[in-house]
């Protein structure tokens, strides 16, 4: 077979077909985790090739003489892995294929025999044969060039990640699982990296640290990778960024740690930076506990639930408070990007050690989910007042394979130049695209073009059409309780005398005082009075019963048992006060106003509340749980609210003329199919 080599796409498609020799005998759903690790095999085949009989030679040689033989091999290969086997996918034949090939896994090193473990390579194999196609895909794989002189590591990577969107509509899982769109990874990496243009150039091979908790294949590592050894055309010595990454999916964990394997520093080309990938959930079992980094970046998972990582995340939470990731707050259980929001804020290097900056990529719902006081809330109060938020990108929709809804990009630092400290800028680039053929619910691209106008927006840090300079505080809003007086008055009415025989005050009472209060409030049936008058009216009939001979008490019970029984709402009654002379409330009149933070809220009281409700006024108990201020403290980013444009109603002239037109034009039509 001659060797095939070409673009991601037409790759992807080659290597595909492979899967016209799996039907009948596999599930369309096991296709992926099929092709998918011979091509990574290929991959690892075709570095090793050049120094196969160099490492074989080397092997023989120094096995039993007592040296590192590890080091050794790696020095031959010059990448920090090997394989010490004498097959190859070329010569397994076809009568012991499998004992071959399994043979040939188990020579790699231990940094490149874990990939295939990952996929559970071993009863892949085993079912392949039992179905007869081992060979035949072995054969089909061999032919293919993988080398990277033939194939670049971009090129390879859209690859993996082409692959991977097959097998991921094959299965009916969401593809932001697994991968980001590389026009949005671009861009992440750009406004990331950029701002630092001039510490790379001041200090040539600057050593730099880089993470991404959401690592999938690797493609925000290899991106920035790629992205500061491009600072090698303009200086000496280009930047360098170690990487390090989790991730939680095996397969996708094992696409990573090739792309590491066959990576390699300038200053420190033996470095195996694959050990630095590591597996796990992030949230429940972070892999990187206590460590910082220069650089972020992370595209979690949309809308997904976190209730499997619960209980470390709580504990944490509770017990950690600010001195773990959660201290802030927790969202809610259906959606965990806010988690890893947090998460990314705790990671970032500490401002004395150079500082960090990140960059993930969320929905719109972190922006404003959660009122005062709730996880999500707490969670940007927690950012905002830090400082920590330096902008948001509104990204055009439809530029995500599975899903057309509006992204954002956050970007946040501990290390802000004066002009941007203690505010955030709200970049709206949603018009910054290009249509491209469907791919899924992608038909958008941000161009080459377009992402260097975002990033030079971004740059100036200035306020027009599309870029708003904000004060965090303007995002943020007191909610005050506000209070109306409950008001009331007395209706002497049969409805009410049946109520207060309900009452436990009057049912104390002997038989003949009841008599002489219902001959009491006789004389008021009918009539309606102020609140207060229950105990006028109370004092009264005591005085009265004594003067006549009768002893009667009435006492505050009794009177409040007057008051409930005969009290009805009237907006023109009397307030009513308690036992200590304080209005009492009307819960049924309560309400709610968010006051801006920059404005006093007795100011806003008197200006937005009182000219219309003139008796209301402020719950002073009602108060944040951290500032112990009056009103509970929330922050959202209401984005739109910065960008509205109004546009003015069409004029009546007009709609009417045009509605004659379409009516003239029907009429001219019915007119054509009458007369045929």
């Amino acid at each position: 077979m001659a060797e095939q080599t070409g673009s991601g796409a037409s790759l992807a498609d080659f290597i595909w077909k492979n899967a016209e020799d799996l039907w009948g005998d596999f599930k369309h759903t096991d296709f992926g985790k099929i092709i998918l690790p011979f091509t990574l095999l290929r991959r690892l085949e075709c570095v090793l090739e050049p120094t196969r009989e160099g490492v074989r030679e080397s092997h023989a040689a120094f096995k039993d003489a007592g040296i590192d033989i590890d080091l050794v091999l790696r020095q031959a290969t010059r990448y920090p892995f090997y394989n010490t086997s004498e097959y190859a996918l070329a010569t397994l034949g076809s009568t012991k294929t499998r004992q071959n090939l399994q043979d040939y896994i188990a020579h790699f090193s231990d940094n490149a025999r874990i990939i295939f473990e990952q996929f559970d390579f071993t009863n892949t194999v085993i079912r392949l044969d039992k179905a007869g196609v081992l060979f035949k895909i072995c054969k089909n794989f061999a032919g293919i060039d993988l080398h990277p002189e033939a194939v670049p590591d971009r090129v390879m990577s859209n690859l993996y990640e082409h692959l991977i969107r097959r097998f991921g509509a094959e299965v009916n899982e969401g593809a932001e699982d697994f991968m980001t769109p590389r026009d949005v990874v671009h861009l992440a990496t750009a406004l990331l990296l950029d701002p630092d243009d001039a510490l790379f150039e001041s200090n040539p091979g600057l050593i730099r640290t880089l993470y991404d908790p959401t690592c999938g294949t690797g493609g925000f590592l290899t991106d920035a990778m790629n992205h500061v050894a491009e600072y090698g055309n303009r200086f000496k010595v280009p930047p360098v960024l170690v990487p390090h990454g989790q991730e939680l999916e095996p397969e996708t964990h094992a696409v990573c740690l090739t792309s590491m394997l066959l990576r390699t520093l300038e200053s420190d080309p033996g470095r195996d930076l694959s050990k630095n990938i590591r597996l796990g959930s992030t949230l429940s079992n972070d892999q990187f506990a206590n460590e910082r980094f220069h650089y972020c970046l992370s595209n979690p998972p949309f809308g997904k639930k976190w209730e499997k990582d619960s209980d470390a995340v709580n504990t944490e939470h509770k017990e950690k408070k600010y001195d773990g990731r959660f201290g802030p707050g927790l969202p809610r259980i259906n959606d965990g990007s806010m988690l890893f929001l947090m998460h990314l804020a705790s990671k970032l290097e500490l401002p004395e050690n150079g500082g960090g900056r990140a960059a993930i990529v969320l929905s719109g719902s972190p922006l404003f989910n959660g009122g005062a006081g709730s996880g999500e809330s707490e969670i940007r109060r927690w950012l905002l007042e830090n400082d920590l938020v330096e902008a948001i990108v509104a990204l055009p929709t439809e530029i995500f394979f599975r899903t057309g809804i509006g992204t954002y990009l956050w970007i946040l630092s501990n290390k802000k130049d004066g002009r941007r400290e203690k505010r955030v800028q709200l970049i709206n680039a949603t018009g910054f695209w290009s249509s491209i053929k469907n791919e899924g619910n992608k038909r958008r691209i941000v161009d080459d073009e377009q992402r260097r106008q975002i990033v030079d927006i971004y740059a100036a840090a200035e306020t027009n059409d599309v870029s708003r300079m904000i004060d965090y505080r303007t995002f943020g809003y007191r909610r005050i309780k506000v209070l109306r007086p409950l008001r009331m008055s007395l209706a002497v009415d049969d409805a009410g005398l049946s109520k207060l025989q309900g009452e436990k005050a009057w049912q104390k009472l002997s038989p003949e005082h009841q008599q002489v209060w219902l001959g009491a409030l006789q004389q008021h049936m009918g009539a309606t009075h102020p609140f207060g008058w229950a105990e006028t009216f109370a004092d009264e009939t005591v005085r009265s019963a004594l003067a006549s001979g009768k002893v009667i008490k009435a006492g505050k019970a009794f009177v409040k048992a007057l008051s409930n029984a005969f009290g009805v709402r009237d907006p023109q009654g009397e307030p009513v006060l308690d036992a200590d002379g304080a209005v009492v409330a009307d819960p049924d009149l309560t309400d709610y106003e968010n006051v801006p933070l920059t404005e006093d809220i007795h100011d806003y009281l008197a200006r937005e509340v009182l000219p219309h409700l003139p008796d209301a006024y402020i719950d002073e108990t009602f108060r944040d749980d951290k500032d112990k201020e009056i009103g509970r403290v929330g922050y959202e980013i209401n984005f739109n609210r910065f960008f509205y444009q109004y546009v003015p109603p069409r004029k009546l002239h007009d709609i009417d003329a045009e509605l004659k037109q379409v009516e003239s034009e029907i009429a001219a039509l019915l007119a054509e199919v009458a007369t045929e």
